[in-house]
């Protein structure tokens, strides 16, 4: 979360002043015609009010009375290879950025960049997503939200993620596999298909579909900008209101 710092409490001050001093001028000036006593009567007030409002921004933000905190949140955006969740992920992780909320966004591309070694076994990643859950538990401990996107093929470890972080939402991005051989613009599905791939989401691995997930998103009828909608006015309804 964010909060003022001394410096910008006092800049609110001095440019609320400049409208506030120069209203006090033009009063002082109609009632009494001396504009040498409505010029002194402004710098006083100007010194006066600058110091006052530094003082009651200070005591307020001491507060806690009326503020609700925003509990971070993980998006989890799951479904098979080229279903399109980082496209939508990236575009939801767009629109919340506007809404000036400590995020961060994490894709699978990313992360085994950082992490190379890691297997696609199922055992390989069952312990790889555990170790995703550990990282958005350390983001969600400075309360700092996730946008994930991962294939997350299996039940277990999207159990492990829910358990493991607070208000997690999974986001089905769903696709038909032809739908997604039709976007490989990788090449990745036919390598799959002749044998060069393995453990290949939807080709020679299994992808469990979700059967508890928060929001479902069919790609073949649902465009990115209506995915976009629908996932913003989950988000703004249940955690920034």
């Amino acid at each position: 979360m964010y909060k003022d710092t001394n410096k910008r409490s006092v800049l609110k001050g001095l440019s609320w002043r400049v409208f506030a001093t120069t209203t006090t001028v033009i009063i002082v000036y109609i009632f009494f015609g001396r504009l040498d006593l409505a010029i002194a009567a402004g710098i006083m007030e100007t010194f006066s009010k600058v110091a006052l409002y530094w003082a009651h921004e200070r005591i307020w933000m001491k507060i806690k009375w009326g503020r609700k905190k925003i509990e971070p949140f993980n998006l989890w955006f799951t479904g098979l290879p080229l279903s399109g969740k980082s496209t939508i992920a990236d575009a939801v992780f767009e629109e919340l950025a506007k809404l000036d909320i400590p995020l961060e966004r994490l894709d699978s591309k990313d992360i085994r960049d950082v992490i190379p070694d890691v297997g696609f076994s199922r055992e390989d990643r069952n312990r790889h997503m555990h170790r995703i859950g550990h990282l958005i538990k350390t983001l969600q401990n400075n309360s700092v939200s996730t946008v994930a996107s991962f294939v997350s093929p299996y039940k277990e470890s999207r159990k492990a993620i829910r358990e493991m972080v607070k208000n997690n939402i999974v986001v089905y991005v769903k696709a038909d596999i032809e739908t997604c051989k039709a976007r490989d613009y990788k090449g990745v599905y036919e390598k799959a298909l002749k044998g060069e791939i393995k453990n290949f989401s939807g080709i020679n691995d299994i992808y469990e579909e979700p059967k508890q997930a928060e929001i479902v998103i069919d790609t073949d009828k649902t465009s990115v900008e209506e995915a976009v909608a629908i996932i913003i006015k989950y988000i703004k309804k249940n955690y920034v209101k």
